[in-house]
């Protein structure tokens, strides 16, 4: 299998939470060209014997596939029921995926919670891209084959090198859905101006020199997918307000998490935490 074949996980669980994530992963594998891999891990933790825990199994992954089908007939999706802890599962199964796809909460989530712990460990420690579904905004009673009409893809870039990757998704991500336009935010501050090499003491310089950098930031992405409409939006101030805000409209927001922290519970930093926590739409986290 090469990386541009690995498939499009959907992780179930049951929830109406993770059949949103489903029905997402869905049209997503669909638009990209990807297979399509259902999983629902079989948590250790519950106290059920094998057969049963497999009959249960069995019979929710024949359901989703009959939920995916109503989306997309042709699509053919495999399925998996590991039997383990549902974050490291997920996270093992990352490695060979083009993306996993999860529910903002799962059965066992508090509804005063905004994200579950399951979704959180696997956007903060998988090698792929980890799209989080929140459903704030999707009425209940929508048909499974019905679709919204937002249309932005809204990405959240700093400014250095770990922007490559989430840029990289986020062109890729407007390019398969026609019309998107693509909204790059960048937060700046006198001190990451300074901290830079920029002007420290002339704000209006420094929001041009913001600018620049998210021009220079996206120009070889643009001459990749030229069909692509682009805005880019330097905010003053940290860009977490802006990026919960933009994802009330937005097809999917993307942000980045950087590498290497992951061991000791940093894998995300205080924008994407906060972003990933309070997003009213789907949030995908792009490993840097």
């Amino acid at each position: 299998m090469t990386t541009n074949d690995l498939p499009v996980i959907a992780a179930v669980d049951g929830s109406t939470h993770s059949l949103r994530a489903l029905d997402w992963a869905t049209r997503e594998a669909v638009r990209r060209g990807l297979p399509l891999l259902i999983v629902h891990v079989r948590p250790l933790t519950r106290q059920v014997d094998e057969a049963t825990g497999r009959r249960e199994a069995d019979e929710l992954l024949a359901e989703s596939v009959r939920r995916s089908a109503l989306i997309a007939p042709d699509l053919r999706p495999s399925t998996l029921a590991p039997l383990d802890f549902p974050s490291a599962a997920l996270v093992s199964l990352g490695r060979d995926a083009s993306m996993i796809v999860t529910g903002s909460r799962g059965l066992g989530g508090f509804r005063s919670l905004m994200i579950g712990s399951n979704s959180l460990a696997t956007a903060s420690m998988a090698t792929c891209p980890v799209v989080v579904v929140h459903d704030s905004r999707t009425d209940e009673s929508e048909e499974p084959g019905t679709a919204g009409d937002f249309t932005d893809i809204v990405a959240g870039v700093a400014a250095d090198e770990s922007s490559e990757a989430v840029l990289r998704f986020a062109f890729a991500t407007a390019a398969s859905r026609p019309g998107a336009r693509l909204r790059i935010v960048h937060g700046w501050t006198m001190f990451s101006s300074m901290l830079a090499g920029g002007p420290v003491l002339d704000r209006q310089a420094a929001a041009g020199a913001a600018e620049r950098t998210l021009a220079e930031l996206t120009s070889a992405h643009q001459g990749t997918y030229p069909g692509v409409e682009v805005e880019r939006e330097p905010v003053n101030g940290s860009a977490a307000r802006t990026l919960v805000t933009a994802s009330a409209t937005a097809a999917l927001t993307v942000i980045g998490r950087r590498r290497g922290g992951e061991s000791l519970g940093l894998g995300l930093s205080p924008v994407a935490q906060t972003t990933i926590t309070h997003a009213l739409g789907p949030v995908a986290v792009v490993p840097c």
